[in-house]
């Protein structure tokens, strides 16, 4: 029954194309981003959930 449905739409079969071009795409950003981004930055948020500073630092912010 789906078949039969899907087949009657005119053009379906661009869409898997659409949705590969649109993950391609995305993925290759996502490298780019991953090999230009400063590696300071990269070890700061690597470290920020083992840090006490920043715990510290809300927890002055917060009034009781």
């Amino acid at each position: 029954m789906y078949k039969n449905v899907l087949q009657s739409i005119e053009n379906i079969a661009i869409w898997p194309i659409i949705s590969f071009v649109i993950f391609f795409v995305f993925f290759l950003c996502l490298l780019l981003w991953v090999f230009t981004t400063d590696k300071k930055f990269i070890d700061k948020m690597k470290s920020m959930p083992m840090d006490d500073s920043s715990l510290k630092e809300e927890n002055l912010n917060i009034k009781l």
